[in-house]
């Protein structure tokens, strides 16, 4: 695996010689563009002269470059509500010395690439909404001087890698939501007034090792055991708010910290799991020698292959100038995309396997509806409802990782809708092979509003009814519109509203493909038979709320509803009445012009 590791970042490597010469790293110009594009929120645009058709991204905002504007320095772009995930593709900026995303919104987890930038001394990911463990990898930043984690979610144990970190100074991990224990040991006996300058010592482990280490904050955690002996010169507040045998720091409940003892340790160390650890490096290193006859073999052809491309790349530099901008992604570049999706923001969404549907949908056979974009099948799940089923129509080699993350979005924005007038979604389905990307919503069985105003008996909508059923459509636009972020339907119109059995409307956005594929199409380019044109990679916008789009189109659907003129006006004549002493009824003046005109 290591092999075909190396012969994919080869190619990589040589799709950039091809392509550029450029005082700038290309894969540094890249890997911002993909940081950009993994945000899908960015209210105060922070981001905005990000722009992907500029050479030298070191005038972008909150982009600091070296004095020779061929290398990223620092990134700061903090408090600016920025939404959206850490791509894995901050992994290539390894001249980065400070990474400051300060109190925004990013979610998901922090990515194990993270643990590429060797020259790293400042990372602030601070007041977010980032979730799943600190990446073991993040002790490979050995020149780390501060590290700010506070107020997120992470989870999981503290790393013992952590105490690789022999500059750090500074250490933030309060008000998340670790467990187990501090990772901490030595066998020193330490008093509260020795701090971590004897930490070094080679018997010390975890964060005893941190010999530079003088603010760390613990508090408002889960963390279980006793405060480490190496640690207790911090002040007691900086352990305060977890689950220690501590009496000094106010430690939480009982009740809150769950079925675990207090002093049951959860780091997994101990003598039996060393054990194993020394036994599992063991079995990695005596392997068989035809497997290292085979890596021998292959680093040779990977290392040919190499001077290959970097002779072909500097010929090409000086046969003629280029003007390709580096990072744009290419047909071939495809694979080398990398966007995070998280699989946790779907965790309570069902997920249907492509075999149910099929069954449910008679083999796909029952079309109900159908666009360029999608299909639309009804079906039956087995001992359940009847669903609606919105596959799209889109091939393998068409799908992006950021349209993934766009599906992802629509499946968790759908999913939060729970409203009487809203259609409820079910369910997704997401396979590769075949290819599969579904939505599966409760099927409302009495068909489309539009389908009974053009096509159905008119008397089964009468007066009554039709203002019952503009009525449930006026919910469920106030409902969506008064989320928090308010949801819009994409078309809204008579199509979009399906009726229940009693004429109930659902308003369901079956159109929801359509902005997927228009969002990430956007900005999308050509590359010519010269390749001096890349495709620009796809920008990560929203779902547009267009609230006032969605009265307007309410509006047209009233006139829509009203009946035909015919009925309009025999039930004017039947009901109003326009006869002189309904006349003068309505009017205070009418009887002093009736003693007038006699």
């Amino acid at each position: 695996m290591r092999a075909v590791g190396a012969v994919g970042t080869l190619f990589v490597v040589f799709g950039v010689l091809l392509v550029t010469c450029d005082s700038f790293a290309p894969y540094e110009g890249w890997a911002l563009i993909t940081f950009k594009e993994a945000i899908y929120e960015d209210p105060n645009m922070a981001l905005s002269n990000w722009n992907a058709l500029d050479a030298d991204p070191c005038d972008w905002s909150g982009v600091s470059c070296s004095a020779a504007r061929d290398h990223v320095l620092k990134i700061n772009i903090s408090n600016s509500g920025l939404k959206g995930f850490l791509t894995p593709d901050l992994g290539h900026l390894t001249y980065l010395q400070e990474l400051i995303l300060h109190n925004n919104n990013l979610i998901g987890t922090i990515p194990k690439e993270i643990g590429m930038l060797k020259n790293l001394k400042v990372l602030d990911l601070g007041m977010n909404q980032l979730s799943g463990t600190i990446p073991p990898e993040m002790g490979n930043l050995t020149n780390l001087i501060r590290i700010n984690l506070e107020s997120n979610g992470l989870t999981g144990m503290m790393p013992q890698e952590l105490g690789n970190l022999k500059y750090l100074e500074e250490l933030l991990l309060d008000r998340n939501k670790l467990q187990g224990n501090v990772p901490a040991e030595s066998s020193i006996n330490f008093t509260s007034n020795v701090q971590g300058m004897y930490a070094s010592n080679a018997t010390s482990s975890g964060l005893c090792r941190l010999s530079q280490l003088k603010v760390a904050d613990f508090s408002f955690n889960f963390l279980v055991g006793g405060i480490p002996k190496c640690l207790e010169y911090l002040p007691s507040v900086s352990f305060q708010g977890n689950c220690l045998q501590n009496k000094d720091a106010k430690q939480r409940s009982g009740a809150q910290c769950g079925a675990s003892p207090p002093g049951k340790s959860h780091s997994g160390g101990g003598p039996k799991n060393h054990f194993a650890k020394d036994k599992a490096k063991r079995e990695r290193t005596s392997r068989p020698g035809w497997l290292l006859a085979l890596e021998i073999v292959t680093g040779t052809m990977v290392g040919t292959l190499f001077l290959i491309a970097l002779l072909t790349g500097l010929q090409r530099c000086n046969s003629k100038p280029s003007i390709i901008i580096p990072w744009k992604k290419s047909a071939s570049e495809k694979d080398h995309i990398s966007v995070y999706v998280d699989s946790d923001a779907l965790k309570d969404v069902m997920r249907f396997s492509r075999q149910e549907l099929e069954v449910a949908c008679e083999d796909f056979s029952n079309i109900i509806g159908s666009s360029p974009d999608s299909l639309v099948y009804k079906g039956t799940i087995k001992g359940g409802p009847e669903i609606a089923v919105i596959s799209l129509c889109i091939k393998e080699e068409h799908w992006t990782g950021y349209l993934e993350l766009y599906f992802q979005r629509e499946v968790a924005d759908l999913a939060r809708l729970n409203h009487d007038n809203t259609g409820r979604l079910l369910g997704y389905c997401k396979e590769s092979t075949p290819f599969t990307r579904m939505l599966v919503f409760e099927y409302a069985s009495n068909g489309t509003l539009y389908e009974h105003l053009h096509y159905g008996e008119g008397c089964q909508l009468s007066w009554t009814r039709r203002m019952k059923i503009v009525l449930g459509i006026a919910r469920g636009l106030k409902y969506l519109h008064e989320l928090d972020p308010p949801f819009t339907i994409s078309e809204l119109n008579s199509s979009a509203v399906y009726l229940t059995e009693d004429f109930y409307p659902k308003l369901v956005d079956f159109e929801s493909w359509k902005t997927i594929l228009a969002r990430s199409e956007k900005h999308s380019g050509s590359i010519d038979s010269q390749g001096s044109i890349c495709v620009l990679a796809n920008s990560l916008e929203g779902r547009h709320e267009d609230i006032q789009g969605n009265i307007y189109a309410f509006g047209v659907l009233l006139l829509e509803i009203r009946p035909l003129m015919q009925e309009i006006s025999s039930m004017l004549e039947t009901r109003i009445d326009t006869s002189f002493s309904a006349e003068l009824k309505s009017s205070s003046l009418a009887w002093a012009e009736l003693a007038l005109s006699s």
